[in-house]
């Protein structure tokens, strides 16, 4: 029979509940009885552990008990927690040049005039400041399948018209950190692969003025992006309706498209996890860090991110660094977000979040480690920042907040054509023009969930599927995904509202 617990280490002094345990209940294989109640999920102590001794799961720290902890009992906020210790940085220890696969992988992509692939064909509406979100709503919404004369019926090679708008753009400074990082965003979204045509529509008085972001991008209005302002075309209604011609125009050329054959080294594929729970690190982390491993080696590239949320494991990346120059630029990163946290009067270990708790998790430490999972085995090749484009093959990692929709908006504006969420607590997450796909860490979250997920890895907890075998189904999924194959969220038409750029400096 398939034990109650998962051992993941043999030097763990804890392990982890199948299901829920109760009191008496004894576990052979560990030679140990449960001393309380445990929830599905959570750690119990295979050992005595005193009191400021290092607990450890994946045959790492994971923070100190708080007070002694003896063998079965339950190991979790009420006894441990997080504390600094000494990591050991050996930049480039574990990195290994990759072994390419002889017959890359494919999938059926959209080539550009220009020779970019897109897994996805949008028209969008991008906006410089907020008081022109409404506007912008108001024009892809006129294209909405079935609702308006406008509607894409006609279109059937358009996957829609999408209105990303957001809560910035003035009252910052001219010259700051927070207006270049938000134009680099739009940048990266104006130029996105999975976009045919783009609209950016201003109200004129805004700082970041439309002629400023255009500049500081290298863009250039043309056939394919047009730009203006709310207070040039003389008001709502005529903007709206100058946009609205606009897509009309832009329509049929989108249309032509035909999707073709294409290597997987034109996959960039942005790596979330957000809801997660005490199996993530074990189930859909690790499958996900599988099928990264099979696209590398088929020439794409992954894209690790949330910063806080690798914390306390940084070490296990640096060793994994392609140079020392790689490690070091992470390692600077960790630095600026400690300063960044501190000055904002917060801790490092604010997360985990209550509903990480409840599945399980208790420190950022034992959460970052699981995250990291999710980056496969590979060499680390390069480390950019928010929202920068991404040029390396391979994996890739871009600082970004551990806020899901902030993270992947930094992703995709890099160039991600394709997210793989995982999720343990539950999540129905979409980030247009990229598809996203969610990975349940849990049978339970799957049956529950299911309009909402895409892959079940809860066999991995059961013992009835492997690693390696769901890592290969999942790299099967991204293929077809990329292919144009609808991802649940899609198909509720989520991805507008969860475009959120990183909010860095003060109101004004």
């Amino acid at each position: 029979m398939t034990s109650p617990v998962i051992r993941i280490h043999p030097d763990d002094n804890v392990v982890i509940a199948r299901r829920q345990l109760i009191a008496g209940e004894r576990l052979a294989d560990e030679g140990i009885v449960i001393s309380g109640l445990v929830p599905p999920g959570h750690k119990i102590a295979t050992r005595a552990i005193p009191a400021g001794v290092p607990v450890r799961r994946y045959g790492q720290i994971i923070g100190s008990a708080t007070r002694a902890i003896a063998p079965g009992e339950h190991v979790h906020v009420h006894n441990l927690a997080f504390g600094a210790f000494e990591r050991a940085h050996e930049p480039g220890a574990d990195a290994r040049p990759t072994e390419y696969a002889t017959e890359p992988a494919a999938f059926e992509g959209i080539v550009r005039a220009d020779g970019r692939v897109a897994t996805r064909n949008y028209i969008g509406v991008l906006t410089s400041v907020n008081c022109s979100a409404t506007v912008a709503r108001a024009i892809a919404d006129r294209f909405q399948r079935g609702l308006y004369p406008e509607a894409l019926a006609d279109h059937p090679q358009v996957d829609g018209v999408v209105a990303l708008t957001h809560g910035m753009g003035c009252a910052t400074a001219s010259d700051g950190e927070e207006l270049h990082v938000l134009r680099r965003t739009l940048g990266g979204y104006a130029r996105h692969a999975n976009f045919a045509a783009l609209l950016i529509v201003g109200l004129g008085c805004e700082t970041n003025q439309i002629q400023g972001l255009l500049a500081q991008e290298g863009l250039a209005e043309g056939a394919a992006l047009h730009a203006f302002n709310i207070q040039d075309s003389g008001g709502t209604a005529k903007t709206v309706a100058r946009g609205v011609a606009l897509v009309r125009d832009l329509l049929p050329e989108a249309n032509r498209v035909r999707r073709q054959p294409v290597p997987a080294r034109h996959l960039v594929v942005g790596l979330q996890c957000g809801g997660s729970d005490g199996y993530s690190g074990i189930s859909a982390n690790p499958a996900l860090g599988a099928a990264v491993d099979r696209l590398v080696r088929h020439g794409g590239t992954a894209l690790l991110s949330e910063t806080p949320e690798i914390y306390g494991g940084e070490h296990l990346l640096t060793r994994r660094a392609a140079n020392p120059e790689v490690a070091a630029k992470l390692l600077e990163r960790i630095a600026w977000w400690e300063r960044y946290t501190a000055r904002n009067g917060m801790q490092m270990d604010n997360n985990p979040s209550a509903g990480n708790k409840a599945g399980g998790l208790t420190t950022i430490l034992e959460k970052s480690l699981g995250a990291i999972a999710k980056s496969g085995t590979t060499r680390l090749e390069a480390v950019l920042e928010y929202a920068e484009r991404v040029t390396a093959r391979g994996l890739v990692f871009m600082d970004t907040p551990g806020y899901d929709p902030v993270s992947a908006t930094g992703q995709v504006a890099g160039g991600a054509n394709l997210i793989c969420f995982t999720t343990g607590r539950g999540s129905a997450y979409g980030c247009a023009p990229s598809p996203s796909l969610k990975l349940s860490t849990n049978s339970a979250l799957w049956h529950r969930q299911q309009d909402d997920i895409d892959f079940d890895c809860g066999a991995i907890v059961d013992g009835g599927d492997t690693v390696d075998a769901a890592g290969e189904r999942i790299f099967r999924l991204m293929l077809a995904t990329a292919s144009g194959q609808a991802t649940k969220s899609e198909r509720h038409g989520y991805g507008q509202n969860e475009f959120v750029p990183w909010h860095l400096g003060a109101v004004m």
